[in-house]
């Protein structure tokens, strides 16, 4: 069995099919996943989901990108939202400065009261982090979210940003990407430890081969999942056992 740690369910492009796309997740073997918020409406959306669909668990936060008009009363919000028994995460969270829709200090302002919110909590976080490699890891070391639990999505960097991440206490997971011909970044897939590794697609967005320039769907994870057990040399049960374990530790699922 697989579980899908981060997609984005509530995006309208699953608005005329979630039932179905729920029902192929469960016959490509997906026992579990988890759809995250990026504000405040798309984690309500996310807890609404996951309260339809017995598979589905929630995450909520405020994403880097829609971060700058963030409050105080915003971080209460989310803090509420953690007392629902289907919300298992903190995120998705972090930094961004490809997009820059909100300013460096803002976006690290929002970051560090939504790690400190998840530790005292005690909720894991998933986070965001493009383009933003030397602030994330001083935040990461100053800020400690492996204390609680984490996950850096859709990993970016180096061999040598890899294993201080990694030293940090926290899981790192890639996306359908690496399944694209000439894929960069199969170098860091067969360095990450895969007891440190979780699953991902990131739906509807990166879209593993061979549906590339489709929507992708959780039901997609057995791609990215064979790539990655080809890359290791590893079966693809041994792969599934061992992220869907380290899934239900990180998350607390009880499935």
């Amino acid at each position: 069995m697989f579980i899908d740690t981060h997609c984005h369910l509530d995006f309208d492009s699953f608005d005329d099919d979630l039932p179905s796309v729920i029902q192929r997740a469960l016959e490509n073997q997906v026992s579990a996943i988890i759809t995250i918020g990026t504000d405040i409406k798309s984690s309500e959306r996310a807890i609404s989901i996951a309260e339809q669909f017995s598979t589905v668990f929630a995450a909520v936060g405020i994403h880097p990108t829609d971060c700058q008009h963030t409050t105080s009363d915003d971080i209460k919000i989310i803090e509420d939202m953690l007392s629902h028994q289907k919300v298992v995460a903190v995120g998705e969270i972090g930094l961004d400065y490809y997009h820059m829709r909100a300013e460096k200090e803002k976006q690290i302002q929002v970051f560090s009261q939504l790690v400190a919110l998840a530790k005292d909590k005690h909720f894991p976080v998933i986070i965001h982090n493009r383009e933003a490699h030397s602030d994330m890891l001083a935040l990461l070391d100053k800020l400690k979210p492996g204390a609680s639990g984490g996950v850096m999505h859709s990993f970016s960097g180096d061999s040598e940003y890899l294993q201080k991440v990694i030293e940090l206490n926290l899981f790192i997971s890639f996306t359908g990407n690496i399944t694209f011909k000439n894929a960069k970044g199969l170098d860091l897939v067969s360095d990450a430890p895969i007891d440190k590794m979780l699953l991902e697609t990131d739906s509807p967005f990166l879209t593993p081969m061979p549906f590339r320039g489709k929507r992708n769907e959780p039901g997609f994870i057995t791609y990215t999942a064979r790539k990655i057990a080809e890359t290791k040399n590893l079966s693809l049960e041994k792969v599934a056992q061992i992220t869907t374990s380290n899934a239900k530790s990180l998350f607390k699922l009880q499935i």
